[in-house]
């Protein structure tokens, strides 16, 4: 890892759905198995409250734990934003990183079009700062955040989901 990596990450996507509607897939487990690398969330979505990402089923036939990432919410103002810690905890080396700092900014546009920025600074946290650029595609570790967005994206506004990278068999 070079010294000019960057530590903060910015992805932005535009959905045909509400803020309500993203808020959900964000924050819902029912949601979150069928996009992206498909875990099962929870969320105390209470300033303080804990978050945890469980594997799924296919993650857990590759020998992940049970828990893959843990966090603790510092603000909650749904439908617009969140803001968390978030830890990958899939491998020791990863565990051992820094808690990181995610936030989703969820804003109504026009014609039925809400602006989703995501943000995460992943300072102290190399490992996972490639893994979110998707810099592990070719190992199977999926296309990081562009990757869980546009499943996000696909999934909001045609009801089909992408193939996971990591997800349900």
């Amino acid at each position: 890892m070079n010294a000019t990596t960057e530590t903060v990450q910015m992805y932005r996507v535009y959905i045909r759905a509400t803020p309500e509607a993203i808020w959900e897939a964000i924050t819902k487990p029912e949601w979150t198995v069928k996009y992206g690398y498909a875990p099962v969330v929870e969320y105390d979505l209470r300033p303080g409250g804990a978050f945890r990402a469980h594997a799924n089923e296919g993650m857990k036939a590759l020998g992940c734990p049970e828990i893959i990432s843990d966090g603790e919410v510092i603000e909650s103002d749904p439908p617009r934003k969140l803001v968390q810690t978030y830890r990958m905890t899939m491998t020791p080396e990863m565990a051992a990183e820094a808690f990181t700092r995610l936030t989703y900014d969820i804003e109504p546009m026009r014609g039925g079009v809400t602006k989703l920025t995501v943000t995460h600074d992943v300072t102290g946290a190399p490992m996972w700062a490639e893994v979110l650029r998707g810099e592990f595609e070719s190992r199977g570790a999926g296309g990081g955040w562009s990757e869980t967005l546009s499943g996000l994206k696909t999934l909001l506004e045609t009801g089909q989901q992408l193939p996971f990278q990591s997800g349900p068999s």
